[in-house]
């Protein structure tokens, strides 16, 4: 059933803008369909089409509770500009406290697998959380973010959230995104300008130099794929 609704979801779609497949979306399944930002370029984009076009479309972000203060600052100066209303969701108290009293705050420099651990507690559960009962999950997702997400298509069936993803940036170059974000004024995180391109934690992010993979400021110390548990790609 799910990959008859993504087809007929591509065919309906592919002749209509991205403006347009999320009204059509939220029109198709009103209040089920979600769009977690983090506050990066890319999510930034889609905050200020569903904004400026005052789509019906339920906006959330997960707070790890590692988060840079400029994600803060782009977080709260998207509130002012734009007046949307936006769902923030938490790690579970008793899962990070557990965490912390039997590894320690920096476990996750360990391994892989404590690593992933980490981000298991404090993204995957609330994300678990905050995509439940909907329908369609939009995402900021671009194919030339890494290798794992060349393949990736516009709407696809996430089986392990049980929910279809829909990518509106898909194809859109760095590029564009910068040149959106500049037109439109729209606020971003004050680190894309020191060199950080993929923003997460804190302590999990850097900036990366000229020539670098986009991906190579997450997880620096690892050689793993580079992926938290939110995208399967």
């Amino acid at each position: 059933m799910s990959a008859l609704l993504v087809e007929e979801l591509i065919q309906k779609t592919e002749k209509l803008s991205i403006e347009e497949t999320l009204a059509f979306l939220a029109n198709e399944f009103p209040e089920k369909v979600v769009f977690s930002t983090s506050f990066g370029q890319e999510d930034q984009v889609i905050t200020a089409l569903i904004a400026t076009n005052e789509l019906p479309i339920n906006i959330f972000t997960l707070d790890t509770g590692r988060l840079f203060q400029e994600t803060y600052d782009v977080f709260h100066k998207t509130l002012k500009k734009y007046k949307v209303t936006l769902q923030t969701f938490y790690p579970e108290t008793s899962q990070v406290e557990n965490l912390l009293n039997t590894k320690g705050p920096n476990s996750f420099y360990e391994s892989v697998e404590n690593r992933k651990e980490c981000c298991f507690i404090r993204k995957v559960v609330p994300l678990k959380k905050a995509l439940s009962g909907n329908q369609i999950w939009v995402t900021g997702l671009r194919a030339e973010q890494s290798e794992n997400r060349s393949d990736l298509a516009f709407f696809e069936y996430d089986a392990h959230f049980d929910i279809i993803k829909f990518n509106p940036l898909l194809k859109w170059s760095l590029k564009e995104v910068q040149e959106y974000i500049d037109t439109n004024n729209v606020p971003q995180n004050a680190l894309h300008k020191k060199g950080f391109v993929s923003i997460g934690c804190a302590p999990c992010t850097r900036a990366i130099a000229e020539g670098e993979d986009i991906r190579a400021g997450r997880w620096s110390w690892e050689s793993s794929h580079k992926e938290c548990g939110l995208h399967q790609k």
